[in-house]
């Protein structure tokens, strides 16, 4: 049976230099409100991403050729959870830096490499990721959204929802069914589609919270040359799988609440509690653990390897800590979560949004039957 093996991380020479140039931006960029550091990147700020990009720290891994810097995959890490901690507004490329440009790299026609992923090294170029679509919960093999050639031509129409950074991306890669009549995970391939292209509508999703995150988006009879297919026709599921590991696996997973964290031990400072300080050490001996596992599955993945029952368990435990970690403080703290005190406000605003954490790149139980599967428990 596999389990999960964590490793020592020989993090990079450069991981101080790195640190302090991150943490430089951050603090001549400015962000004083509290709440807008908590789940920082779902957090847009094109000003930012620009600033980042013109420092070398979007695109990192990625060939010079296409605008990236060719550095290493753990001094990427470095920047995320610096980037992540500090609680830095990267949403805006966030998604295009982690897999889009990766994938458009590893699988796409040499035209749109060039059209896109330069753009995206800038911080100029954003993106949004086509999977999950109406009435079919986690079940990503049932997607119905279909493309169907003409001519050199592809014409694709269907329906994607809960598309995170639609509304400001510039290009989205869908997975959709190019085979009539195929099923499951069979017949799907992935498209490069122009956010702006005919025929494509975006609508927002507005959060209880009020938030603007999630979206829907409309393909009626979208049109796309043949050098939009990612990759090899009927590949997709393979594709998507890997690109997931990705997605689940990064310090996102279990930084998104870190700023109430921040705020519950500047709150306990000064406070003689027993209770707090023990619940101030088990939140930071969780975040710990949590940084190793995601970090090693960043080593892993920098070394070629493919740790996708790794990165699962990394999202899903990530997602319960920062899911909890909300009603722990409220059930700790007596404190109001409308304000003024800054511990309340990022409270209030996370009791309304954690809820959410755990649909992002697959929900609960949808991980785990992947986890059991790769323990051989299924």
């Amino acid at each position: 049976m596999q389990t999960f093996v964590t490793e020592p991380l020989d993090w990079p020479a450069t991981a101080p230099e790195l640190r302090n140039q991150v943490r430089t931006l951050v603090a001549e960029h400015g962000n004083a409100d509290p709440v807008a550091r908590a789940n920082s990147w779902a957090k847009p700020d094109p000003e930012f991403s620009r600033k980042l990009g013109a420092a070398g720290l979007i695109g990192m891994i990625w060939p010079k050729e296409f605008g990236g810097h060719e550095r290493s995959p753990l001094e990427r890490y470095v920047v995320l959870e610096e980037l992540l901690a500090a609680g830095a507004p990267v949403g805006a490329h966030w998604i295009a830096d982690r897999q889009t440009g990766s994938l458009l790299l590893r699988y796409g026609s040499e035209e749109e490499k060039r059209r896109w992923v330069p753009g995206m090294a800038r911080g100029e170029v954003y993106a949004c990721i086509g999977l999950s679509e109406p009435n079919s919960g986690s079940d990503l093999a049932s997607v119905r959204t279909s493309a169907r050639r003409d001519g050199d031509d592809w014409i694709v129409s269907g329906q994607k929802v809960w598309t995170t950074n639609a509304h400001n991306a510039h290009v989205m890669i869908a997975l959709v069914r190019s085979e009539a009549g195929s099923e499951r995970n069979q017949g799907l391939s992935q498209f490069v589609i122009p956010m702006d292209a005919p025929g494509l509508t975006v609508n927002p999703i507005i959060d209880l919270a009020g938030g603007h995150d999630f979206n829907e988006v409309f393909l009626e009879d979208v049109r796309l040359p043949s050098t939009a297919l990612l990759g090899t026709e009927g590949n997709g599921w393979k594709q998507v799988t890997a690109e997931l590991s990705l997605e689940r696996s990064g310090p996102e997973r279990y930084l998104s609440s870190m700023a109430l964290l921040v705020e519950l031990i500047r709150f306990a400072g000064d406070k003689d509690s027993e209770s707090l300080r023990a619940l101030v050490a088990r939140l930071a001996a969780e975040t710990w653990t949590l940084r190793l596992m995601s970090a090693s599955v960043a080593s892993k993945i920098a070394r070629g390897e493919d740790p996708a029952l790794e990165a699962t368990i990394v999202k899903d435990l990530g997602n319960s800590f920062e899911q909890a970690m909300p009603e722990l403080v409220q059930a700790a703290v007596d404190i109001d979560p409308a304000g003024p005190e800054a511990l309340g406000l990022v409270l209030g605003h996370l009791l309304q949004t954690s809820p959410s954490f755990s649909l992002r790149g697959g929900t609960r139980e949808i991980l785990k039957g992947i986890i059991a599967r790769g323990l051989g428990l299924r």
